[in-house]
């Protein structure tokens, strides 16, 4: 689960994106001021993937929080809350280290893309650091663009690749259907759907599994999603 900062003075927007943030699989602190905000962020319990910033505050800017954050060496993904959407605003934002904005009123769904977009772009920084993930016996070389499992490489269609790393990335949680269909968007601006998602599992337990019938790496939580076992064979 997500763990996002929301900075934020107007209670009643406070209360309808907590509300929608955690029916959408994302938990939440929030800060009203930047005080609270940066008490938040140096506290050594607290650890967030993304920071949405209010600019205008009872005691500054989100853009002063933005500042302290990247000059303290912090790459976390930062989307400002700005009821301007003037072209000085924007950039000062940008400027400040931002990564996205949003102007209000938003609707909450484009906000909802944009925090997705902003966490994936992350996720694959990350892999960027890291050129190898093992995970049991498997193993995914991100410069490569490829993956082995005991040694031998696997025969992997790019969606069938892009499912194998987020599901290993992930090992030993369920990953919703939802947000694997959301990894699995292809370039072309084409949703993969429900029944194309089914497809790629079946292809890819064929290719990893002993008995693709019977699967022990790749397994179903039914009504949620799947689940990478760490295996060793």
């Amino acid at each position: 689960m997500n763990h996002i900062l929301l900075l934020e003075d107007d209670q009643s927007l406070i209360d309808g994106l907590l509300y929608t943030l955690e029916r959408n699989g994302f938990s939440a602190d929030t800060a009203q001021t930047v005080e609270q905000a940066l008490a938040l962020l140096h506290n050594p319990g607290h650890s967030y993937d993304l920071l949405l910033l209010d600019v205008t505050l009872p005691d500054g800017t989100g853009f002063d929080v933005c500042s302290r954050v990247r000059a303290g060496g912090n790459q976390v993904p930062i989307i400002f809350l700005t009821a301007s959407d003037e072209e000085l605003h924007i950039i000062r934002g940008l400027d400040s280290g931002g990564d996205d904005y949003i102007t209000k009123p938003f609707k909450l769904g484009e906000l909802l893309s944009r925090i997705r977009a902003l966490l994936r772009r992350a996720g694959m920084a990350k892999e960027a650091e890291e050129p190898v993930l093992h995970c049991g016996d498997l193993s995914i070389d991100y410069a490569g663009n490829r993956a082995s499992l005991n040694g031998l490489p696997l025969d992997l269609t790019a969606a069938e690749y892009r499912l194998l790393c987020l599901l290993a990335r992930n090992a030993g949680q369920t990953v919703s259907r939802s947000r694997i269909l959301e990894t699995l968007w292809d370039n072309t601006g084409n949703f993969v759907d429900d029944n194309t998602l089914s497809v790629y599992i079946r292809r890819l337990r064929e290719k990893i599994e002993p008995e693709p019938s019977r699967p022990i790496r790749l397994i179903t939580v039914r009504g949620f999603g799947y689940r990478w076992n760490e295996v060793h064979l």
